[in-house]
């Protein structure tokens, strides 16, 4: 996969729109306010990525509770992340002007999106302009380097993968308060080579529009290699 950009030769310009939380639903008052603004001039719908399990149903309306306050009219689609997509299901993401992917496993969002074929779709749909947020795992795979923590895997070590490329420079720890990733996210920025690494504790998150970071709301660590270091890794 290449990496997202935002410009096109003798194209108009389109602007991007990334927003990433480090918990689960919902999400941010003013983050998700910022959400429904970018959605006002457009017609479709809002595509809701999640893994299925036992009492999902009852969950799922948490992901898109506070756009439906601001947007009371809005049309939500459902998909469960699976092996394989039917082609209307593919189409549906492809009509969307809204993408929301959900927080669990990340290695099985890593699995089912990013070496799918929602992949390429997701990708096109951000480079379109189409607002995409992540939750937890969501927000792990969208940089170019999807870091998925000890505390996230059976294996108990770091994982590191390719991820979505929506954010093309930039490291993210999720649940950074809850699972102490200050250590972690520091061995992370060393070994991933990148300029930054964003640690989102829960109930927090960021926007970033063209690739620049424009607004935090909650507890966001920036973690950089001034400030950082050359820690160990373990």
């Amino acid at each position: 996969m290449g990496e997202i950009g935002n410009y096109n030769e003798g194209a108009k310009k389109v602007d991007t729109h990334l927003f990433l939380f480090g918990g689960g639903p919902p999400m941010t008052e003013q983050l998700a306010g910022l959400f429904v603004d970018i959605l006002k001039n457009t017609r479709g719908t809002i595509t809701v990525l999640y893994i299925e399990r036992e009492g999902s149903e009852a969950y799922l309306p948490n992901y898109t509770r506070l756009l439906k306050e601001y947007a009371p009219r809005l049309n939500i689609y459902h998909l469960p992340i699976d092996n394989q997509y039917t082609t209307d299901q593919l189409n549906k993401v492809k009509r969307s002007t809204g993408i929301l992917i959900g927080g669990g496993s990340t290695s099985a969002y890593h699995k089912y999106i990013v070496t799918s074929e929602l992949a390429a779709i997701i990708q096109e749909r951000f480079k379109a302009g189409v607002p995409v947020a992540g939750f937890s795992a969501g927000a792990l795979i969208a940089p170019r380097h999807c870091v998925i923590s000890p505390k996230d895997n059976i294996q108990e070590i770091t994982l590191y993968k390719k991820g979505l490329g929506l954010l093309q420079r930039g490291v993210i720890s999720a649940h950074y308060l809850k699972w102490q990733e200050q250590k972690q996210l520091k061995n992370v920025l060393h070994e991933t080579k990148e300029i930054y690494g964003y640690g989102i504790a829960d109930q927090s998150g960021i926007y970033f529009k063209n690739q620049q970071l424009t607004t935090i709301e909650g507890y966001v660590h920036i973690e950089n290699p001034s400030t950082s270091g050359h820690p160990k890794s373990g």
